[in-house]
């Protein structure tokens, strides 16, 4: 069978996150995708009907990646399963971070993964305000925070955050506060940035936890 008989939707879309992993979003183009599968790009347009068809088909896998919970598992846990995921897959898929919410026609993995969070949260006791305000407030954290780790001017392992700020770390007289929290927090040499993500993540929870106990109270 030629490569052109194997060719699928799927196959062309898992060979287009192949590309953008490896060279960018913007590297994603019907000849490179046709290059990563060894095929003429006109042979994709018998499963895909354009460049922007194909980048509506990269952003449902996007959203297929990260794991959805169940309705009926405890909201809390449920909240900290699937921001957990998302980081996961955002770190191993950064160009994803402008694919997840941009797209203008939203697919059947976006509409369902909405669908399945809006409804762990609904079923709990929040209001469909409130679980929406919980939906876009998790998901403004996790989308910043796997922002901020993608731009971070180190890479993270033991040791790294304090070696970093034992280069950059600037006259105490002049930021003593920013002097004490580094010298607090590196004391002991077991921070690491990555924590800050369950860190902040338990911020916002506890946060929700206080609303939802008061469902009337308006979001503010």
């Amino acid at each position: 069978m030629t490569a052109r008989g194997m060719l699928s939707r799927q196959r062309i879309v898992d060979a287009a996150a192949a590309v953008a992993d490896r060279t960018g979003l913007a590297s994603v183009s019907m000849r490179s995708v046709g290059a990563e599968l060894r095929v003429e790009a006109m042979s994709l347009y018998h499963h895909v009907s354009n460049k922007e068809a194909l980048l509506d088909a990269l952003a449902e896998w996007a959203f297929v990646q990260i794991d959805l919970p169940e309705i009926g598992d405890p909201w809390r846990d449920a909240m900290v399963q699937r921001a957990e995921s998302a980081r996961t897959v955002l770190r191993a898929h950064p160009w994803a971070l402008g694919m997840l919410e941009s797209r203008p026609v939203p697919g059947p993995a976006l509409l369902r993964h909405h669908d399945r969070v809006l409804g762990c949260l609904m079923t709990e006791g929040f209001s469909a305000a409130l679980a929406t305000h919980a939906f876009s407030t998790i998901d403004a954290f996790v989308y910043g925070f796997a922002l901020t780790e993608a731009g971070l001017p180190f890479t993270p392992g033991e040791g790294a955050e304090a070696a970093f700020a034992s280069q950059v770390a600037p006259p105490p007289e002049d930021y003593p506060y920013l002097a004490r929290s580094l010298a607090e927090l590196l004391h002991g040499g077991d921070y690491a940035f990555e924590d800050e993500f369950r860190n902040g993540l338990e911020l916002i929870l506890d946060g929700l936890a206080q609303r939802r106990m008061s469902i009337g109270t308006p979001w503010q």
